[in-house]
């Protein structure tokens, strides 16, 4: 999920979540070592709230608790919630998609209608989101090969009624749509802009129920809505009986997962850019897919989770 985004103050409080207690402002970072039990003193974990962002952002904080951290975990979202706090280091780290983070600095920078510097290829977007987000006092960590795009899916049912594979398959029947995604989706090119642009689709409404949770897929199943938004990994889809149309032309960017640190910190803690490099190094996108179903099919805890894969990979 997975560009500028906006809120108003109230559904941000809404949506915000911890897994720690949290002060007055639930973005405010806490003091170091006040426990007692910190070695290395505080980290603040970010994140988005949905399944495969909880996931890892639950990997880097046991990951980080080995080394010693007193860890806290805050997910959100929108990503316009946890950047500016990332810059000013109310939050230290967070795993973040490739194109995503860069789409969003650049219109932070170059306004709304900046045109893309993102693109299906990660070096490309990666070299063009280095100075962005150096601009912003954030360090950008080298991308994994484990990639999540955004995609589109409706039930398979409707897909094999009206023999369906593709995104233009569904374009050309030229029926107006009711699309379920999140709040930002409007204009962006890969969502509602790619879809009414490149593909076609008369979208009649943006129903803003979130990126790849039961909401969305439930909306979908129910008919409620006609088209949904999730990720290339998620695997309930199939038991879920709802089928990913084919992107077949491409309006979706490179999204490899990538460590997002404010600069301070790692300058603090340099130690930890090998060890996340490492951690991207071992993580596939057959990972991420095999997690997210723990999660969501098997009803796993995303800390269960992301602590066994630490130990199959031998982090910890």
């Amino acid at each position: 999920m997975r560009l500028t985004r906006t809120l108003s103050l109230a559904a941000v409080a809404l949506v915000l979540t911890a897994t720690a207690a949290c002060g007055d402002d639930p973005l405010d970072k806490k003091e170091s070592g006040s426990d007692g039990d910190a070695d290395k003193g505080s980290v603040v974990v970010g994140g988005q709230d949905f399944t495969e962002s909880a996931i890892l952002a639950a990997v880097y904080a046991k990951l980080l608790e080995g080394e010693g951290y007193d860890v806290e975990t805050k997910l959100v979202t929108t990503r316009d919630v946890y950047v500016p706090e990332l810059a000013k280091g109310n939050v230290d780290i967070v795993p973040d998609y490739l194109a995503g983070i860069t789409d969003f600095l650049n219109t932070e920078a170059n306004g709304p209608d900046a045109d893309l510097v993102s693109s299906n290829s990660p070096e490309d977007t990666l070299a063009a989101l280095e100075p962005l987000a150096e601009a912003k006092g954030i360090a950008i960590l080298p991308p994994s090969e484990a990639t999540d795009q955004n995609a589109f899916f409706v039930t398979t049912e409707f897909a094999e009624a009206n023999d369906l594979e593709t995104l233009s398959d569904f374009a050309a029947l030229g029926q107006p749509i009711k699309l379920a995604a999140p709040e930002d989706c409007a204009g962006r090119a890969d969502c509602e802009g790619g879809l009414t642009e490149v593909y076609g689709f008369e979208i009649s409404e943006i129903v803003p129920l979130g990126f790849g949770n039961p909401q969305v897929k439930d909306a979908v199943t129910k008919g409620d809505v006609d088209l949904g938004e999730t990720g290339t990994t998620d695997g309930t889809l199939g038991e879920l009986g709802l089928t990913l149309l084919e992107d077949d032309k491409g309006i979706q960017p490179a999204q490899n997962l990538t460590p997002a640190v404010n600069a301070d910190f790692l300058a603090d803690n340099p130690d930890l850019e090998d060890l996340f490099n490492e951690l991207s190094d071992a993580l596939t996108t057959e990972d991420l897919a095999e997690m997210n179903v723990k999660v969501d099919l098997d009803r796993q805890k995303p800390e269960d989770v992301a602590e066994q894969f630490l130990k199959d990979k031998g982090f910890i």
